[in-house]
């Protein structure tokens, strides 16, 4: 499991090390919440895929290593003792209005509209870069929602005022 004081170990490490980064998945929803509703069992994390060779030394110093690579430099999962894992998920492009670029598995190009990493929240009490209110709605969408996605995203909407479509 990811526990919200590893989760700040490893942003940490990650902030000394300069990597721009925006938290996503579960924690993404949490900390735009600004507590923690669930256990995780890992941390997602945007980060430029200019800055993998950063990203992966900051984490190396967390003991964090390779594994469930399968060829993609754009995602793959850093494993550390105890299970502790970070799904990276590196972006092709980011620019200066909060949007950017992931290319999926089957090459295709997900578009994060402007302001989709401006979102701000906490945890822990540790201030973090995370996807806004509408990102974590776009990164909800285009596959089937298990329970815990779709419970993520009944707190965003009860939290920010906005009913289900």
């Amino acid at each position: 499991m990811m526990d919200a004081e590893h989760t700040r170990e490893v942003l940490d490490a990650l902030e000394r090390a300069g990597v721009w980064l925006v938290v996503n998945g579960g924690w993404g929803v949490d900390a735009l919440l600004g507590e923690q509703t669930r256990e995780h069992d890992d941390l997602d994390v945007h980060v430029s895929i200019d800055e993998l060779g950063q990203t992966c030394d900051a984490l190396a110093e967390l003991d964090y290593r390779e594994c469930l690579v399968d060829g993609r430099r754009e995602n793959f999962v850093l494993r550390a003792t105890g299970d502790h894992r970070v799904d990276v998920h590196a972006l092709s492009a980011v620019d200066d209005e909060g949007g950017g670029v992931y290319r999926m598995e089957d090459g295709w190009d997900w578009i994060w509209p402007p302001g989709s990493f401006s979102g701000t929240g906490s945890i822990g009490g540790r201030p973090v870069a995370c996807l806004s209110f509408e990102g974590q709605l776009l990164e909800h969408t285009g596959y089937d929602l298990d329970d815990t996605d779709r419970r993520d995203v009944a707190l965003l909407r009860e939290r920010f005022g906005r009913p289900a479509n």
